[in-house]
């Protein structure tokens, strides 16, 4: 991306492998502070496999990945089963230091505006997969990281529920990704420093990037490598239905039937 803007994430020729497998090979990416941006690629082509390099949960066997400190939010929820979901949601603010009153206080007040007024005390059992979500992308925010990487956050969810949850993480990117998420009386855990917020969004839903993503990088199978850059000039908020959006979600699909299977290094 050829941006003056300050790159959140720089990924350089990055290569990983394990064993003989060869899950990403000469990756080069870069996401500009403040950008949404949605991975899309076959299954098995090394997408969480990029989120784990960019999050420092995997290092490259080649090249280089720099990213400001980022949060992973993992395909299942994850969430503990034995705790409300006012702990779960605070649960970076414990990690931070915080105790268990202040940790409840800074993230309660987040509660209202994520659609869970009066689940606090609920357990997970108790709530629906969407709720469960977002109490895992809270979870996320409230972790205070300037960059969050959201692994297939909706695979798990049924047609109608992944529907009513990409109009939600829309518009909760859209409040939320740019601004400080945490309350004024939030620890600095939660503040992140009030920068802008860098979201990489790895999907295998070509729709769901284009709603979601100001810009759609595609990778080609297993080895991924980069095969195309589309980016999403569109107004928010999007609707599957928008033409803009049904051009560009044809023009990826055809970019992921025609990228070729790279060879292995």
């Amino acid at each position: 991306m050829g941006s003056d803007r300050e790159q959140a994430v720089v990924v350089q020729r990055a290569t990983r492998r394990f064993g003989s497998v060869t899950a990403l090979a000469d990756v080069t990416l870069q996401v500009a502070t403040g950008e949404v941006v949605a991975v899309v690629g076959p299954s098995g082509c090394g997408k969480s496999t990029l989120l784990e390099l960019v999050c420092g949960l995997e290092s490259p066997d080649e090249g280089t990945v720099t990213a400001a400190p980022a949060a992973l939010m993992a395909q299942r929820d994850l969430l503990l089963p034995w705790a409300s979901a006012l702990d779960n949601a605070a649960l970076p603010l414990r990690v931070h230091g915080a105790g268990r009153r202040e940790a409840r206080a800074a993230a309660a007040p987040t509660f209202a505006a994520f659609g869970l007024a009066g689940f606090e005390g609920s357990r997970p059992a108790q709530l629906s997969g969407g709720m469960r979500q977002r109490v895992a992308f809270l979870r996320t925010l409230l972790a205070g990281k300037p960059v969050l990487c959201l692994d297939e956050p909706f695979a798990a969810l049924d047609a109608i529920a992944r529907a009513e949850m990409q109009a939600w993480l829309a518009a909760a990117l859209e409040r939320w990704a740019h601004t400080d998420p945490a309350t004024p009386t939030a620890t600095p855990a939660a503040a992140g420093g009030g920068s802008a917020r860098t979201v990489l969004l790895v999907t295998h839903d070509v729709e769901e990037a284009v709603l979601l993503a100001d810009r759609v990088v595609v990778l080609s199978p297993r080895p991924g490598r980069v095969v195309a850059e589309l980016p999403v000039d569109l107004p928010r908020p999007r609707a599957a239905t928008d033409p803009g959006v049904v051009v560009l979600r044809a023009a990826a699909l055809d970019v992921l039937r025609s990228a070729p299977v790279a060879a292995a290094r």
